[in-house]
Order: structure tokens, then sequence, then C-alpha cells
């Protein structure tokens, strides 16, 4: 695999090594070794698909708070989406800022989102799926949202949305009051 990492610390494209010969070709797309030699976490807890039907569809932006926080391994496996993540950590360099990485089904590409990362998607083909791994079980309790076009973080999508759910269009805007003391985000 080829790790590179994104000028987010901690987020990575990891795209397949290929070799390649008349059949086609083979290549890992998750190796634990390789994963603990850049220092990554590792231990997928749950599998996750979402199927679009729609080009357009946007989900997002999604997290789960301490002690709940997930680090996911993004691909698409169906269709081509236009995978966006936003740093949330306050400690960190890069906070509140934003990478879009697109990730198809051709290309074979992956995004690892470490914990502390708001992460959504906008499908650009009908009949999309995505596949992410994560570390963490899913919490309801434990799950918040940043709106998809928040003016804070000026979110660059390459198409405009046809459908997005009730709930992620209701995060209200974000602002920096929402830190707790501990450095946590409270969305």
């Amino acid at each position: 695999m080829i790790f590179t990492e994104t000028k987010l610390k901690g987020a990575y494209i990891i795209d397949v090594k290929r070799i390649e010969d008349e059949r086609g070709f083979f290549g890992r797309s998750f190796c634990q070794k390789e994963f603990e030699e850049y220092g990554l976490t590792n231990d997928i807890r749950q599998t996750n698909v979402s199927y679009n039907k729609k080009k357009g569809t946007l989900r997002g932006m999604h997290m789960q708070l301490a002690p709940n926080e997930e680090t996911k391994l993004v691909r698409c496996t169906r269709g081509a989406i236009y995978d966006v993540i936003i740093d949330m950590r306050p400690d960190s360099e890069t906070y509140k800022q934003w990478i879009g990485v697109e990730l198809t089904a051709d290309n074979y590409r992956m995004l690892f989102v470490p914990e502390g990362f708001a992460h959504g998607f906008i499908t650009l083909e009908d009949n999309t799926d995505v596949t992410y791994q994560v570390t963490e079980f899913y919490t309801p309790g434990a799950e918040q949202g940043i709106r998809w076009n928040d003016p804070a973080f000026n979110i660059e999508w390459p198409i405009e949305p046809v459908v997005i759910s009730e709930k992620d269009q209701a995060h209200p805007d974000f602002t920096d009051k929402q830190e707790t003391s501990k450095g946590k985000l409270l969305v």
C-alpha cells in the first residue's frame, strides 16, 4: 500500500500498490503491519456500507465524541464520491481545516480518517456504494454533526447536493463556544 499523509496531520490517502499481469492486478487494501508502521489505529470493530441511489446525495458531516471517537477507513466500492474531512481537534495546528478526496470504484483509493475529525461525502454517480471500517461501535448518544455548508468551514463541494437528510440539514452553525474545557468538541 502507498500511504500519503495529507495536510491534516494523521489523515492519510491510501492507494493500493498494484501487481499487474494479464489477469488484472493484485494488491492489499489492508495490512495491520503496514498500518502499525505509520502509527495508525487499526482496531476495526465495525464495517458500514452506505448505498446511495442518486448522484448528488450528500451525507455528513458526522463524528462521534469521546469516549466513543472513531477512526475510519473509507473506500468507494461502486460509483464515485467526493469525500471530505474536517479536523475538529481544538489543539491541532490544522483545527477547522478540511480536505476533499475523490474516491472511486476504479481508483481503489481509501481515506484514513483519525479520531476527532468530522466526515462526509457527496456522490458523483448514481448507485454509489461506500464502505467504511470503524474502530468504535456506533453510539447514538455520542453522535454529532456539522452542517455541510457551514460558513465556518467553506467546504468547496464539486457539485450541488440534490439529496440531504433533514437531520444533516438541521445542524446549527458551528461556533468555537461549542468546545468544552477538556478540549473536546460539542457540536
